[in-house]
């Protein structure tokens, strides 16, 4: 089923890379993007989230907090973001394999994970846009995060 804007996000409880749950419930009171990836360790998904690494300070001033959510272990996860000096909490989608990825309507079975696909939300945990790439191969543009969350 797929999100659409307007919509409540579902409900997720995912450990970051210290094995901390995150849910989105603990993320109310800023707007947050759930920028969801397909894979650690690749040229397009590293460079997409050290973009937004390198962008952080200005995220923050427009309210927001940023998560990333892999269909990776939290292990792989972890190694890749202190690689990369990620700061932003790394999200593991691992187990049940795939599981709030399929509940945002973002999961390719034919990958086993989730297509580049960021939903951009309120303080109260609605959607108010979304930033897609519809080809896995082709970054998201930062641009489109500042647009969305300046709305």
């Amino acid at each position: 089923m797929a999100i659409e804007i307007g919509q409540q996000a579902p409900a997720f409880s995912l450990p970051d890379t210290n094995n901390e749950q995150v849910t989105l419930e603990s993320l109310r009171g800023n707007k947050t993007l759930l920028v969801f990836i397909p894979f650690p360790f690749t040229g397009v998904c590293t460079d997409e989230l050290c973009e937004l690494q390198e962008n952080l300070g200005q995220l923050q001033e427009l309210g927001a907090n940023v998560v990333a959510i892999t269909c990776d272990t939290r292990f792989s996860n972890d190694e890749w973001a202190r690689r990369e000096g990620i700061e932003y909490p790394v999200l593991s989608d691992y187990w049940p394999h795939g599981e709030t990825s399929k509940a945002y309507g973002v999961f390719n079975d034919t990958f086993g994970a989730a297509m580049r696909s960021t939903f951009v939300l309120n303080a109260k945990g609605t959607v108010t846009d979304m930033i897609r790439s519809e080809e896995i191969l082709v970054a998201r543009q930062f641009e489109d995060y500042l647009t969305a969350l300046s709305n």
